[in-house]
């Protein structure tokens, strides 16, 4: 399952693969590109916007100041 998040205004898309995390960066024009990110295997999915915060929280600006999941509608 791939997981969308929103961390501190760029794209991240992460997936399971066998039995790790993969995480890429979306761009502006729809392109991905690998994301140089080692992620726990052992984090579940519920944990990832805090691992991913904690990660990036110097990249905070006053209009993107947080990290979430982009939830299908």
């Amino acid at each position: 399952m791939r997981h969308l998040f929103n961390v501190f205004g760029r794209i991240m898309a992460i997936e399971r693969v066998d039995e790790r995390w993969v995480a890429h960066l979306s761009g502006p024009d729809g392109k991905r590109a690998k994301a140089q990110l080692a992620i726990p295997s052992e984090l579940g999915p519920d944990e990832l916007a805090q691992y991913l915060y904690d990660i990036y929280h110097e990249n905070a600006t006053p209009t993107n100041g947080d990290v979430f999941e982009i939830r299908a509608s």
